[in-house]
Formats: C-alpha cells, sequence, structure tokens
C-alpha cells in the first residue's frame, strides 16, 4: 500500500496515543518525535482556523531533512462559540461534560504534512450529538477513564462515546484527533 513511501522517514509529530493508534491502524510505519511548544493562538481568529494555526506552529518547530515527511495533528471541541480545551481539573471536566450533555458540539482537526520541499495543512469538522448524561455518569466517567488529555474531557473512542454518543456529521476519526482520510489521500499524492 505504502510502497511509493518505501524511501521516506515519517515522522509523527505528537504524543497522542490515539493518533499513533490511527497511524497504525493505516498501515503507515512512523517514529514519534515531539516537541515542546506554546500552544497560545491570537484571540481574534475564527475558531475553524484555531487548530489550522496551531499545527502549522507545531510543524514550524521541526527541522524536516530530505526523505523525511513530518505529520502533525491539532483538534479542539467548540459549543456555543466557545473553546473546550483539557481540562485543567476534575471540575473544569465536570462542567465541560455538563455542556456536552445533551447538545451538540462541533470538534474541528487539522492536519499538517510537511516534507523538506513543502507543507499542508487541511482542516476538518465533525459535528457530534450528545444524549443526556447524568451527574452519576459524569462521576463515573471521570473516575474511569482518562479525561484530563482530551479536548472537551471526552473520547469518542471510550465509554462516552459507547453510551451517550447519539450521532456525529463528519469523520468519527477527525473526533479522535486526526482526519484519517484527508491524511490517506495526500500521502497518496507524495513522490
Amino acid at each position: 500500500m505504502w510502497t511509493h513511501l518505501d524511501n521516506k522517514k515519517i515522522i509523527l509529530g505528537s504524543k497522542s496515543p490515539r493518533r499513533k493508534e490511527l497511524l497504525e491502524n493505516l498501515g503507515i510505519t512512523f517514529e514519534v518525535k515531539t516537541i515542546e511548544f506554546d500552544e497560545s493562538y491570537p484571540k481574534n481568529i475564527p475558531i475553524s482556523e484555531i487548530t489550522k494555526y496551531l499545527a502549522k506552529k507545531k510543524a514550524s518547530n521541526y527541522s524536516i531533512n530530505k526523505n523525511e515527511i513530518l505529520i502533525v495533528s491539532d483538534t479542539i471541541v467548540e459549543i456555543d462559540n466557545r473553546i473546550l480545551e483539557k481540562p485543567k481539573t476534575e471540575q473544569d471536566a465536570r462542567e465541560m461534560l455538563v455542556k456536552l450533555s445533551n447538545n451538540s458540539h462541533n470538534v474541528h482537526s487539522s492536519l499538517g504534512i510537511k516534507t523538506d520541499t513543502s507543507e499542508i495543512y487541511l482542516n476538518d469538522t465533525t459535528n457530534v450529538f450528545f444524549n443526556s448524561i447524568s451527574e452519576q455518569e459524569i462521576e463515573y466517567y471521570i473516575k474511569h477513564y482518562n479525561v484530563m488529555d482530551k479536548a472537551g474531557s471526552y473520547g469518542i473512542q471510550d465509554w462516552i462515546g459507547f453510551a451517550k454518543i447519539q450521532k456525529i456529521e463528519g469523520s468519527y476519526y477527525t473526533v479522535m484527533g486526526m482526519p484519517t482520510h484527508l491524511l490517506y489521500e495526500e500521502l497518496q499524492r507524495i513522490q
């Protein structure tokens, strides 16, 4: 499938276990390299452009050699024109999950692919619809699942996704943290 990339070294610029899993499931051979960077962004850019801005910022911290391909991604949750980032405390997570309960929200993910000669950044948005989540269910979820490393305090691939997500409009994998359908198409174009 990826024989045209045999002479390329693919680097995933993310410590996210979900993004690592997504690349593995696409059958891509890669190594993980993470660089800490300032994840702030200008407050005046449109919400739908924040993840693209952060993906570019992330990629700019990497030096890419010939025959290397860097893959980066960034994801945010938006509800009522407000960003839900990763929670800082359990109380923060509770408040986010209460907002998501019986409501819909957008998940924006951007993908960046950088080589020594080119860069491309693509956005994707999925609309997620939650059923009502009780206080007991929120407490159960916070206690049993790692909500602290997830935008919006939830992972579509774990308990809350199975139990409480009514439907999505868009890509499941965009909600997981990377629009894999866009990644596949772009990697097919690389020579």
